[in-house]
């Protein structure tokens, strides 16, 4: 007998879901951390449903999407116990160019188990209900002893997402590179609440990012004397959007100081205070880790173009 698929085995896990009890429709509300089964390039998952059970139902989603960004979702209903919607990205190509991606999910237990059928394939998913995280940046933090994760000599306390490239970045007098398409890089380490200082340089039309706990990216954008937006440099990537654009030029060295604290974040790009203690909602494009109640890397995105950074220390933030 052949051995059944890993969408058979979800069919019918989804199938066991519905035929257990089909639970009221407003269990699906709620936010809910992802973790991918299938090939998702290392990415978590995340969604936001609103309004099950009452009528119109609204929400969003991170990572099934092309380019796996914050996703409306979009016709969204309950039948025969599956929650279904789909996504949709309109691409540059030209009008009409629309890349749709259907997802279908149903609860078992207290898990939410689902498919997001793409163009290059299924990926198969469970979630669990997003932690509770209740710690405030009160003023209570204290610092405790920094940690220097660049040496100025390699990546060691480092390692690729995909193992086996980390060969895409490297240290050059000093500063930290990355080449042409580089995997991003992850710390062997892992912070809760925490201060960072990052140096960095960006080059000419560059586009990067800063994961915080591997969820929730800082953009690194070459935006300078640009409208600031939630997908500009410094922003938490198409969440939340700097108060001004306090960026430089490209090709000069600039200087975040980022603090963390539960889900509440603050960011100060260039001496400026941009983001000042904004509740996260959650995960961005650049998650790679799920499990959102335990500490988390820092992670480093490099195939967007060329960066430098200089400077890469963590502070840990105790009571």
């Amino acid at each position: 007998m052949p051995r059944p698929t890993m969408t058979s085995r979800l069919c019918l896990l989804l199938a066991c879901a519905v035929s257990v009890a089909i639970a009221e429709d407003e269990a699906f509300n709620g936010r809910w951390i992802i973790e991918a089964l299938g090939d998702n390039g290392g990415r978590a998952l995340w969604l936001e449903v609103n309004g099950a059970g009452g009528g119109s139902i609204s929400g969003s989603m991170v990572g099934a999407g092309p380019g796996g960004q914050l996703d409306p979702i979009r016709e969204a209903r309950v039948e025969g116990g599956q929650l279904r919607f789909h996504l949709e990205r309109t691409q540059r190509r030209g009008p009409g160019s629309v890349i749709r991606t259907e997802v279908e999910a149903a609860l078992h237990g207290e898990r939410l188990v689902g498919v997001a059928n793409r163009s290059r394939g299924a990926l198969l998913w469970v979630g669990q209900r997003a932690p509770v995280i209740a710690e405030r940046d009160d003023g209570t933090w204290r610092e405790g002893a920094p940690v220097e994760l660049f040496d100025g000599k390699g990546i060691d306390g480092w390692h690729a997402l995909r193992p086996g490239r980390e060969d895409g970045w490297y240290a050059e007098n000093g500063i930290l590179k990355n080449r042409r398409n580089a995997d991003v890089l992850v710390s062997d380490a892992r912070f809760w609440n925490f201060r960072l200082q990052v140096e960095l340089l960006v080059h000419p039309g560059m586009n990067g990012g800063i994961g915080l706990r591997g969820r929730y990216e800082v953009q690194l954008l070459d935006d300078f004397g640009q409208p600031a937006s939630d997908h500009g440099n410094g922003a938490l990537y198409g969440r939340i959007a700097p108060s001004v654009n306090a960026s430089r030029r490209a090709g000069e060295w600039q200087a975040f100081d980022i603090r963390l604290v539960g889900r509440e974040l603050t960011v100060v790009l260039n001496g400026v205070k941009t983001i000042d203690r904004i509740p996260v909602d959650g995960f961005t494009a650049m998650a790679t880790d799920w499990r959102e109640g335990e500490p988390g890397p820092i992670t480093l995105q490099g195939d967007h173009g060329a960066i430098e950074f200089r400077k890469i220390r963590v502070t840990p933030l105790t009571r």
